[in-house]
């Protein structure tokens, strides 16, 4: 793996400034990144995402002095993407941005080996936060004339040993195309990004306790699957957090309002 290249700057000052925007699973990752960044950029920031650590990303935000609020909400189900939806309206009377980040493939291995429960896991995991947080936006925006919605796909729509994952995440970009051109006329965008392998601190907080308690992945998979992901990139590496942030916070910003129905790939030249 060659050397990242440096991180673009941390912010642009005050391109988010007067906006409400909305970021699940903000504890940690990409989300958080997003999350701080957009503060710093002078946005109203709800971090939605079951991990208690969601609080520390509020603290660090504020401390920076930037304005955040979290929010606990089981967003594979249609209740609790609702409830965050509303409470970002509660606090900001608006949601002008909504960044649906949650997901994360949970097992890696050959697919014949995934069990009935463990592939709706991932599906419920990976597609349906997004397709529910979408749908409960709309009752705002649709109102409000306005909004961009930001989905996070993932380039392992085209990868090895995760299937499910992938078929989640292929739904998310048919969602994303589909979603965009209902609503284009009405005036919200649907965009979308699809970040290849990130460089990450280790997470605190494992993507689903099933995986503690069921079969996971075994060195070899998870050799093969980085392998395949460092070779499928053409620079060769994995990417870093804010190479990530940097393209989402893009499209939600003003500067892409001609952009929509797109899903924009940032794998160092995977395309997927």
């Amino acid at each position: 793996m060659t050397a990242p290249l440096a991180a673009p700057a941390v912010a642009v000052p005050g391109r988010f400034a007067g906006k409400a925007m909305v970021v699940t699973g903000a504890a940690q990752g990409i989300g958080r990144r997003v999350a701080e960044r957009a503060a710093a950029e002078g946005a109203e920031v709800l971090i939605v995402d079951r991990s208690p650590y969601r609080d520390e990303v509020v603290e660090a935000i504020g401390a920076a002095g930037g304005a955040a609020h979290a929010f606990d909400a089981d967003l594979e189900t249609w209740e609790g993407c609702a409830a965050a939806m509303a409470r970002a309206v509660d606090l900001y009377g608006r949601i002008d941005v909504l960044v649906n980040n949650v997901g994360g493939t949970i097992w890696a291995k050959p697919y014949e080996t995934y069990e009935p429960a463990q592939i709706e896991a991932e599906i419920r995991r990976s597609l349906f936060p997004t397709l529910f947080c979408c749908r409960a936006a709309l009752d705002y925006m649709l109102p409000a004339g306005k909004g961009t919605i930001v989905n996070v796909s993932s380039i392992a729509t085209r990868s090895l040993y995760r299937v499910p994952y992938a078929a989640a995440k292929g739904g998310v970009n048919a969602l994303t195309a589909s979603l965009a051109w209902e609503v284009a006329e009405r005036g919200i965008r649907v965009v979308a990004t699809a970040p290849g392998g990130t460089e990450a601190p280790a997470r605190k907080a494992p993507r689903n306790i099933a995986r503690e308690a069921s079969t996971g992945t075994d060195d070899s998979v998870t050799s093969t699957v980085v392998n395949q992901t460092l070779a499928s990139s053409l620079m060769h590496r994995y990417g870093t957090l804010d190479e990530q942030a940097a393209p989402i916070l893009f499209l939600a910003s003003d500067e892409a309002s001609y952009i929509t129905g797109m899903v924009i790939p940032v794998g160092g030249g995977d395309l997927g």
